[in-house]
């Protein structure tokens, strides 16, 4: 095969570029690599931090976790940096990196938040629900239940977010749940450490049970305040916490 014809079959084989796109190169190849490892250890440590398998206090050493996940310590650094940002790890100047504890006031708060925006989602749901949605709201309850006679947390934490996004999709507000999503950060933390507490997931699932019975006797004013009854009741335990895991919370002033 002549020189013009190997040039010819390798353009053909090689994927175009598209039309305007800079030129590839390996410096480009190796940053895409470290954005998509200091991703993946972004979530893993969120993930860990929030469920409470990484408990407030711990350490988290830069050295272990590249060698667990076999990559340099820039993406992992980059990670950290992210998590800091939500506040979920405090980096101590010449002391290290350790998961950070759960600040009481920014839980009030987002508390408070979250209880004045899915009143107004379950509101509204009361009003214009369809009853394919609120069978819908029947069988997550459902599910609640069989998962808190199993024991299965997680499944049941996954279940409770459920039912809460489903109210505000009923209500035609899925955009608020995106909004309490990103504050709750926090309120989640304290959730897991609430499951385990004997009971609570039952007296969860009757909770919800009263929020829709409302909701299916259109009376909003009270699913509104079933519902506030029981997001408030995560705010009324905070102490009962606090006494449990001293180590885990932390005041702040503002």
């Amino acid at each position: 095969m002549s020189a013009d014809e190997t040039s010819s079959t390798e353009q053909k084989l090689r994927k175009p570029r598209t039309r305007n796109s800079p030129p590839r190169s390996p410096a480009a190849g190796a940053a895409n690599r470290a954005l998509r490892n200091s991703e993946v250890v972004y979530r893993d440590l969120r993930d860990g931090i929030i469920n409470v398998t990484l408990v407030p206090g711990a350490p988290l050493v830069e050295k272990d976790i590249t060698e667990r996940y076999g990559i340099s310590r820039t993406p992992v650094r980059e990670a950290i940096l992210r998590l800091a940002e939500e506040k979920l790890v405090d980096v101590v100047p010449k002391s290290g990196t350790f998961v950070a504890r759960i600040p009481v006031s920014d839980l009030r708060e987002a508390i408070v938040a979250r209880t004045a925006l899915e009143e107004v989602c379950v509101r509204e749901a009361t009003a214009r629900a369809s009853k394919s949605q609120l069978m819908e709201l029947r069988a997550i309850i459902q599910r609640e239940r069989e998962l808190a006679e199993n024991g299965d947390e997680q499944a049941f934490h996954d279940a409770d977010n459920a039912f809460h996004s489903a109210i505000a999709t009923a209500g035609g507000y899925p955009g608020i749940w995106t909004m309490i999503e990103k504050i709750r950060v926090q309120v989640e933390r304290y959730r897991h450490l609430t499951l385990p507490q004997e009971g609570r997931m039952d007296r969860v699932v009757s909770e919800h049970s009263a929020v829709l019975d409302a909701m299916e006797k259109r009376d909003a004013d009270e699913a509104a305040a079933r519902m506030n009854k029981h997001l408030n009741k995560l705010q009324i335990d905070i102490g009962t916490f606090q006494d449990l895991w001293p180590d885990y919370f932390i005041f702040e002033t503002k």
